[in-house]
């Protein structure tokens, strides 16, 4: 893209900003005045860069099939880790394996910040950056990582379930369903009470903003400075039938550790109001919460379609992310 034709803050989306509103600014770059422009560019015609990149990029440990480069923030400038550092940010270049793949930094970089300023969902802190041919990334700060550098304890729900691909094989973080998930913060975490009903609005806005690829490994449990666990601010929120043609849920079994579905559901294969019902009754939500936590998604919110007007999507994929909202909406208003 042209990157003079910014208008909205490339951050949280605020219209009238050609760079990060000073907001995006205090909640990902600790108020340091950062360029929303790479000094990279990342193309296969600069040697010198992409040597850059390929080194960076082995000395990250997150795991994932898209391709992850390991940043970290001087004063106010951003750059590649190099051998020794801790990074404290990663970047996601455009990925080369899916349909209209130009989109994807746009699609996660809008979803997350859905995910947190209509439903009040603690998310990883998110931007769109820019290489200096114009080329978008996904930029997001680690949790993980201490002012001082040091790792808090970090354990994903694969590992929580003892899976992985020596005992369940490739599709390891694939095999289980959402109630059975939702029983390792039971297991885990003390304060589950609160964390059951921050992991069931999880669960239903993935579901509204078809995010397939809500398996295993993107979720966690994060370490607090008291030392027990908690779960860990939401990551990776895609809508991932703008790429694929994915299934409701990423997990095989969906959400039950049972064949049950609504009636609605046999019917039409797609969950419904009184399949989240009963989830969220199988997970422990008390039941005079339920209707509460269910009304934000059951209801048409004017602000998902201002936050998608405003995002970096092309006008296709706004139409095409709008559209889905749309259907699963319709769909979660069913009985």
């Amino acid at each position: 893209m042209n990157i003079s034709d910014i208008n909205n803050c490339p951050g949280t989306l605020a219209p009238g900003f050609k760079t990060y509103s000073a907001t995006c600014l205090k909640n990902l770059f600790m108020g340091k005045k950062v360029n929303h422009i790479l000094p990279y560019s990342y193309t296969q015609n600069d040697e010198e860069d992409t040597e850059k990149f390929l080194e960076s990029r082995s000395r990250i440990s997150i795991s994932g099939i898209r391709e992850k480069v390991s940043m970290i923030l001087i004063k106010n400038k951003l750059r590649l880790t190099e051998k020794g550092e801790q990074g404290t940010y990663i970047l996601k270049p455009i990925p080369r394996d899916l349909k209209k793949y130009t989109q994807v930094p746009a699609n996660e970089h809008l979803t997350m910040q859905i995910a947190k300023q209509v439903y009040g969902i603690k998310i990883a802190e998110n931007a769109l950056i820019f290489f200096k041919n114009g080329e978008p990334a996904y930029i997001t700060k680690r949790f993980d990582i201490k002012p001082d550098g040091t790792k808090l304890g970090k354990e994903d729900f694969a590992s929580l379930a003892g899976k992985t691909k020596d005992t369940a094989g490739p599709d390891f973080k694939y095999e289980y369903s959402y109630e059975e998930a939702g029983q390792l913060l039971k297991r885990y975490v003390p304060a589950y009470k609160v964390e059951i009903i921050n992991y069931f609005k999880l669960i239903v806005f993935n579901y509204l903003f078809s995010n397939g690829d809500a398996h295993l490994k993107n979720f966690s449990l994060l370490e607090t400075s008291s030392g027990d666990y908690i779960l860990s601010p939401a990551y990776d929120l895609v809508n991932t039938r703008i790429h694929v043609d994915d299934s409701d849920f990423a997990l095989k079994k969906g959400l039950f550790a049972d064949d049950f579905k609504s009636e609605y559901y046999k019917k039409t294969n797609h969950p419904c109001k009184s399949d989240f019902v009963e989830f969220a009754k199988r997970i422990e939500i008390p039941e005079k919460d339920i209707e509460f936590l269910l009304k934000p998604f059951l209801m048409e919110q004017e602000k998902v379609e201002q936050l998608t007007n405003r995002s970096f999507l092309d006008d296709k994929c706004k139409k095409s992310y709008l559209l889905n909202y749309k259907s699963r909406r319709k769909w979660l208003n069913e009985q």
